[in-house]
């Protein structure tokens, strides 16, 4: 069987990033341009500035991409992008210079969602892991629970109401002064504390996910307590939300009767999260899939393993391939 070299292109919000992967599977380069310092001067992503930088960068990512493979232009077979959701400004940028390139080539156009891509991270790191499997799916922008049917088929179990659980994270560490990203500046923290302060779970009868109330607790509470202990805040805030993710989890898990369940997004790469979710693993007696650490976060790697993917099941783009901000899961 032909060996199928996939290029990936991920600019959806600060990252730009450039990736080679054969059979979408083996990574053979993943570079990325991380714009952090550039936007933490100002608390969180400056859209503008984000699309600027992608349009600097991505020429030269790219031909540390392919240099890095170790291949020529026209070793490439497919080449495919991230087209939503995401900041549309840096969402163009990825689409334009991704249609550019299949032009130029004559090769194969693949938009990619941006979430499939968070999921398809976990066929790099787990060669052995294929469909049928239940993810959860979380991140800055996005909480879902997502039945993964086939490797192009997805089937949305419960979602968050209102924020995101990565969004409540930066909004928290914001409030109690931490840099951008909060996320991992929370994960921190958390470890030098005690989860000894009451803060409100939310819970529904179906699988849906809200986390505006804790989020809205703690805000408060660091704005009529400033001298509230800010380590124990964030064992509280990180152990509550995790119980959220946890609680709701377990009721899929029963609902499919399933036995893999991965992990994926950004807020994956949280290290309490990820020992409770090793712990559901033994009470549950499942397997519990996490993507590297490196493929957590946006990266080019994971766009070109479910391009390649998209590509085996014919599910092709064309030059009118735009972005999409709020595309959704399936």
């Amino acid at each position: 069987m032909k060996n199928i070299i996939t290029l990936g292109i991920e600019s959806s919000c600060d990252e730009t990033s450039v990736a080679v992967v054969r059979n979408g599977r083996e990574v053979l380069s993943n570079i990325i341009n991380s714009q952090i310092p550039v936007h933490k001067q100002f608390g969180g992503v400056v859209p503008e500035i984000a699309s600027r930088n992608h349009v600097e960068a991505i020429s030269e990512v790219t031909k540390q991409a392919i240099e890095e493979a170790k291949i020529q232009y026209g070793d490439i077979d497919v080449v495919s992008c991230t087209y939503g959701p995401g900041l549309v400004g840096a969402l163009l940028v990825g689409v334009s210079y991704a249609k550019a390139l299949s032009f130029a080539l004559n090769k194969p156009l693949v938009g990619v969602n941006h979430i499939h891509g968070h999921i398809a991270a976990n066929y790099i790191t787990h060669k052995e892991l294929k469909p049928p499997f239940l993810c959860l799916v979380i991140s800055g922008a996005h909480t879902h629970l997502v039945h993964i049917k086939t490797y192009t088929e997805f089937e949305i179990l419960g979602r968050t109401k209102d924020d995101a659980i990565g969004e409540a994270y930066d909004k928290v560490a914001r409030t109690i002064g931490l840099e951008y990203p909060g996320g991992p500046k929370i994960d921190k923290m958390a470890k030098e504390g005690e989860a000894n302060i009451n803060l409100p779970h939310t819970y529904f009868d179906n699988l849906d996910f809200s986390f505006s109330g804790i989020k809205t607790a703690v805000l408060n509470l660091n704005h009529k307590n400033p001298d509230v202990n800010k380590k124990d805040l964030c064992a509280s805030f990180e152990k509550v939300t995790t119980d959220m993710l946890l609680n709701n989890t377990k009721k899929a898990i029963k609902k499919l009767n399933i036995s893999k369940l991965a992990l994926a997004g950004g807020v994956s790469a949280n290290s309490y999260i990820r020992e409770k979710f090793l712990q559901l693993e033994m009470l549950e007696k499942i397997k519990v899939y996490y993507p590297e650490l490196s493929l957590c976060t946006d990266n080019a790697a994971m766009i070109a393993a479910a391009g390649y993917y998209n590509y085996k099941a014919g599910k092709l783009s064309d030059l009118t391939l735009n972005a999409i901000p709020n595309l959704k899961i399936n």
